[in-house]
């Protein structure tokens, strides 16, 4: 008999999962229904930033796969469909058809849910006025695209300066705006540590946006009209004719919640190596609302990437459909830029290091992208941490110009092998000219790292 396979979500991980699912199983021996409560499947919310600002011309480049050819691969996917109960011991899930508002349930045999992340929208007075904006979903960006076409000033203010923030500060700057940046922490980007934040707030300030560290929002201030004017910290109001909300992510967890599913101490669902919702046969969980193992410090950690909801759609796809495989972790690498200043990191910053009570030691080089005296040649800083006895690399974070921020991609590997900083100075890294100096940024950092292992010991 045909099993059948329903999944919660309909972007990434969800639909990465139905796919991979659907290669392994033919329609007569796995039907496979998918739930998507919004307007749009499989879309990349990390171009929302660049179709604002314009480098992507249109939104629809932003679409990987729409929903009709989805059920041209006999995916039955049901759009503007939310699930809004989980009956886990009858195996069913209740759904509401949110244009007409009809209500069903729905049986499952495995279960697949990837229902990701919702921002986090401060309870703050006036945060709901026209003119303040989330930007998560095409839906988000094409209201607010529609809100900068409405709006006739050109003060924007964006609040928070993490990824989104600094992304989106770029976006509004290329569009011409008068752009200010309103960070509760005194440095933008705190996946950074505060030393390598400071670059990043020097180049965003040399770039012609104002970043003000250590402002809480207090309120959104509004005109007669109702739409916004100010926002408001403890001791200034910023102008602005539109706000943009850069305030971080938590996990959407809600229905496995109240379905009493495992949850870890970030509000993520808990999965062993398969992907599998612990102590549940038939319930896989992947993408943003799931917390993953971090491989540096052992340690359950909630990280939203799409490329790790791709890969969890994958792993979730082939044991659903009768095949095997695992997902065993991350260290934690991710890239951004605002303007030409590219920004990297991976594994654990200074504070995790600590946290998690491991001894350390820290180096930070400067060096260039290519040779020195070749044409074109930029400066990177590049900060390593690196375990104080073992010399085990912990982590990397890079700064620079064109060139910096893939370099990462060596330390992640590293981290990933369980590298010492001494193995990392002999890796055959490929070298000319135009690519990089003789020695590589990174594998400075390595050498300063081993000394200074030593010089600890």
């Amino acid at each position: 008999m045909s099993e059948r396979l329903v999944v919660i979500g309909g972007d990434a991980a969800g639909m990465s999962t139905a796919s991979q699912a659907r290669r392994l199983k033919k329609p007569g021996e796995l039907e496979i229904v998918a739930f998507e409560r919004g307007h749009f499947a499989s879309f990349s919310a990390c171009g929302i930033p660049y179709w604002v600002g314009g480098d992507v011309a249109e939104r629809d480049e932003l679409i990987a796969r729409t929903p009709e050819e989805h059920r041209e691969r006999d995916i039955d996917l049901r759009m503007r469909t939310e699930v809004t109960e989980l009956d886990v011991d009858g195996q069913r899930v209740r759904t509401r058809d949110l244009e007409s508002g009809e209500e069903a349930w729905t049986g499952y045999d495995k279960l697949v849910i990837a229902t990701g992340a919702r921002p986090l929208r401060p309870p703050l007075p006036g945060i709901d006025a026209p003119g303040v904006h989330g930007v998560q979903t095409l839906d988000d960006g094409q209201a607010l695209l529609d809100s900068l076409d409405r709006t006739k000033g050109r003060r924007a203010v964006v609040v928070g300066a993490g990824y989104i923030g600094v992304e989106m500060a770029e976006a509004l700057l290329n569009r011409g705006y008068e752009v200010t940046v309103l960070n509760r922490s005194e440095q933008p980007m705190a996946t950074l540590d505060p030393d390598m934040g400071r670059l990043v707030h020097r180049a965003m300030d040399g770039l012609g946006i104002t970043t003000v560290g250590g402002a809480a929002v207090t309120k959104i201030l509004t005109g007669d009209d109702g739409r916004v004017r100010a926002v408001a910290t403890d001791d200034a109001e910023y102008p602005a004719d539109v706000v943009v909300l850069g305030t971080g992510v938590v996990p959407e967890t809600g229905l496995a919640r109240a379905a009493g599913l495992p949850l870890g101490v970030h509000g993520g669902l808990l999965t062993d190596l398969a992907m599998r919702v612990r102590g549940h046969e038939n319930i896989w969980a992947g993408g943003d609302c799931v917390e993953v193992l971090d491989l540096v410090s052992g340690r359950e950690r909630h990280i939203a990437l799409g490329t790790h909801a791709n890969k969890h759609g994958q792993v979730i796809g082939a044991n659903v459909g009768g095949g095997y495989a695992t997902f065993p972790g991350v260290v934690g690498t991710a890239v951004s830029k605002v303007c030409a200043l590219e920004i990297a990191r991976t594994g654990l910053r200074e504070k995790d290091a600590r946290e998690v009570g491991l001894a350390y030691v820290t180096v930070t080089v400067e060096s260039t992208s290519r040779a020195g005296y070749y044409p074109g040649a930029a400066p990177m800083t590049v900060k390593m941490l690196a375990e104080r006895r073992t010399g085990r690399l912990l982590g990397v974070q890079i700064v620079g110009r064109e060139g910096a921020a893939k370099r990462v991609d060596i330390a992640a590997v590293a981290l990933t092998a369980g590298m010492t900083v001494e193995q990392m100075t002999a890796l055959d890294l490929g070298y000319a000219p135009p690519f990089s100096p003789v020695w590589d940024p990174v594998l400075v950092a390595a050498r300063k790292a081993l000394a200074a292992v030593r010089s600890a010991d």
